[in-house]
């Protein structure tokens, strides 16, 4: 049979052989399978571009903008045309969620700006708001004078405007920046609410561009920002792994009554009745030259407390009212009023306005402030005061006035009033304000307004059970010189949260004093320092700073000292031998009985 089969071979010839392999070699051909080319993933601008339409990241959610920016752009910071330094390439966003009409007729919503870089790091950064919020905020996250920003550490960085809008809620006619305090949801939103959902927000669109979520979550703000940080830890203790606070505003409502107690207290100095004194009469009440008396006179009374003389009070909240009124009184003029004393309404004021607000039955309505050596800066002025025209410029009504007064009568005041426009308006409520009469507005309720502003918007609370029990650390820092916020009101609510914790507080939450610091920066101080890092170490390593060394800045009387920052109760004390502008020659020891 194998014989048979090979002579039929045989038969065939060589062409028609080669044709018949030709055809089986194309039908193999069409058979197999073509060969796919490896489809590229996409680029981050790509990435970024498609969120433009990831509006159902939430409900209710829209992207209003999704655009790459590429590596070594900057970003205007305002301050007289700053910039910011070259950022890395990232994926800027801005959106908007809750939008609605509130009872005053009013368009609100919730808007959210968010930065993603592409190298990330894995963490999530939320930036701090300040004022009266209603602007977007930069999402560079700034971590302190001199730092990268943490955009350009590696962080996504997201910032909002706390649900309401500075162009589209500011009617000058009805309060300008406070008109928000009109509509009780928007006043929500001030105090907290907008807070958690700026955060969802984030948090889903980071899961969906990098398509994970963050291995660790920080906020930091100051002032306002400062008390969105305690709203997070108190309110939604889960959202953070560490939170870096300065100077919290933490009793805003409370705070705020400080605004009429200061113009009050001040005006009088310069002879005063009710609507009887004007922004520029207010600010006149003091010279520079007559707060550096006052700022002798406190450090005379207090400097040499932490064992060194050295134009800092390093025991901050420890100097006595008895005991700077006696150095006050060595400087109270014999006769006319000069340039080498003060009058004795002068002395009155400082008196006035340190003592804190209270009502005619002597109830403290807010905190006194501590006697410190940071008076005599022009930023505490700005604050209390004001400037008066002259040869340095034109002049500045006081922030106490300008901004003080609209905060208190629309957003911390139930019912909210709307003042007529200009800072007199301003100076005439403040004078006419009566602490038994007005100030339980800051408490009361309507039908309009089923929650009091204190309710809505104090993050006071030494409750922080919750953010203790998922592991949250949280870092203070707050000037002892700070004229809106007293220092004395931060240390109260640490030794509150502390007894609540059985005397473990720091183990959770640490206060760092700021002799001589302003609000947020500032004064006569140390007042560079890196916080955040020092957060981060705690969250990450799990070591917390026993002290954090701070430097002062170039307008100081010391460019270049050094001093290290001490948790509360902790004190820096000279060693007695080492150089005196270095930190190293300082230890942070328990307060002298």
């Amino acid at each position: 049979m194998r014989e048979i089969t090979s002579r039929r071979s045989n038969r065939h010839s060589p062409a028609l052989l080669l044709s018949v392999a030709s055809a089986v070699l194309a039908t193999a051909s069409a058979c197999a399978p073509e060969k796919v080319q490896p489809i590229a993933p996409p680029t981050a601008a790509q990435r970024c571009e498609a969120l433009a339409g990831a509006g159902q990241a939430l409900p209710g959610m829209r992207i209003l903008s999704a655009k790459a920016q590429a590596a070594g752009a900057t970003v205007d910071l305002g301050f007289g045309g700053m910039k910011s330094g070259p950022l890395p390439a990232h994926c800027e966003i801005t959106g908007i969620t809750g939008e609605r009409v509130g009872i005053d007729g009013d368009h609100y919503a919730i808007r959210f700006h968010l930065r993603l870089p592409e190298d990330w790091n894995g963490r999530f950064f939320f930036e701090g708001g300040g004022g009266t919020d209603g602007n977007l905020g930069s999402a560079l996250g700034s971590v302190g004078f001199g730092r990268p920003p943490a955009l350009a550490q590696g962080y996504a960085v997201v910032s909002g405007d706390s649900g309401h809008s500075n162009e589209l809620n500011a009617d000058p006619a009805n309060g300008g920046p406070s008109a928000f305090g009109r509509d009780p949801e928007a006043r929500a939103n001030y105090g907290h609410a907008a807070l958690k959902v700026t955060y969802d927000a984030a948090r889903a669109l980071i899961g969906r561009f990098y398509s994970r979520q963050p291995v660790r979550s920080y906020f930091a703000g100051c002032s306002k920002g400062g008390q969105e940080g305690l709203a997070f830890a108190e309110r939604y203790p889960d959202a953070f792994d560490g939170i870096l606070v300065g100077a919290p505003g933490m009793s805003l409502p409370k705070a705020a009554l400080g605004h009429p107690w200061t113009v009050q207290a001040f005006a009088a100095a310069a002879g005063g009745k009710s609507k009887s004194v004007t922004p520029e009469q207010l600010a006149a009440t003091f010279t520079d030259d007559d707060l550096k008396l006052a700022r002798q006179a406190v450090l005379a009374a207090c400097d040499t407390d932490d064992g060194l003389k050295d134009g800092i009070i390093g025991t901050v909240g420890q100097c006595s009212a008895k005991r700077v009124d006696a150095e006050l009184h060595k400087l109270q003029c014999k006769g006319a009023k000069s340039a080498s004393c003060l009058g004795k309404p002068q002395i009155a004021a400082l008196d006035k306005f340190f003592a804190g607000p209270s009502n005619r039955k002597g109830e403290a309505l807010y905190a006194s402030f501590p006697w410190d050596g940071g008076l005599a800066d022009g930023g505490w002025r700005m604050w209390t005061i004001g400037a008066p025209a002259g040869s340095s410029g034109p002049g500045m009504t006081s922030i106490a006035v300008s901004m003080g007064a609209g905060t208190l009568s629309e957003i911390f005041s139930t019912p909210p009033r709307v003042l007529p426009p200009g800072p007199q308006a301003a100076m005439d409520y403040l004078m006419a304000y009566d602490f038994d009469r007005d100030a339980p507005a800051i408490f009361a309720t309507s039908a309009a307004f089923p929650r009091s502003a204190w309710e809505d918007i104090n993050a006071r609370s030494p409750n922080l059970d919750a953010f203790a029990g998922h592991g949250g650390k949280l870092i203070v820092y707050h000037g002892g010189s700070d004229p809106v916020f007293s220092l004395n009101d931060t240390l109260a609510w640490w030794r509150e949260a502390d007894a609540r914790m059985n005397g473990n507080a720091a183990s959770t939450v640490r206060v760092f004093p700021v002799p001589g610091m302003g609000h947020c920066a500032g004064g006569p101080a140390t007042d560079r320092f890196d916080g955040f890092s020092a957060l981060v170490h705690w969250v990450e390593q799990g070591a917390a700073s026993d002290r954090i060394e701070a430097s002062a800045g170039p307008a100081t009387p010391w460019p270049g000292r050094k001093r290290p920052l001490c948790p509360y109760p902790a004190v820096p004390r000279y060693d007695g031998k080492g150089d005196i502008e270095k930190a190293e020659s300082f230890v942070c020891t328990a307060p002298a009985k």
